[in-house]
């Protein structure tokens, strides 16, 4: 049954980070155009769901948003919950 779970998990976060990247590119794609952005809270809410390590690392290669303090600082920090939630489900669920 662990092993399910983990499985899902993994696969939860690739899935999300994929989806964090290609928010992330789109964002930066039609920055400047005119078109109607994605606004920077579902950017924020997909980092929380579990895409901020792949959209920080997005952000940082491709330079978008690496001025705003929102991205820099809160995406490492959704990092670092993401970790302690990790750690804490590991903990709890040793015999």
């Amino acid at each position: 049954m662990k092993k399910y779970i983990i499985l899902a998990a993994v696969c939860w976060f690739a899935v999300i980070s994929l989806v964090g990247v290609i928010l992330t590119f789109y964002d930066k794609r039609i920055a400047g155009s005119g078109k109607r952005r994605v606004p920077e809270a579902a950017l924020m809410a997909v980092g929380l769901l579990g895409a901020a390590g792949s959209m920080y690392l997005t952000m940082k290669k491709i330079r978008h948003k690496t001025k705003h303090k929102k991205f820099m600082l809160g995406l490492p920090a959704e990092v670092l919950l993401h970790i302690l939630i990790i750690a804490a489900a590991v903990y709890f669920s040793l015999p």
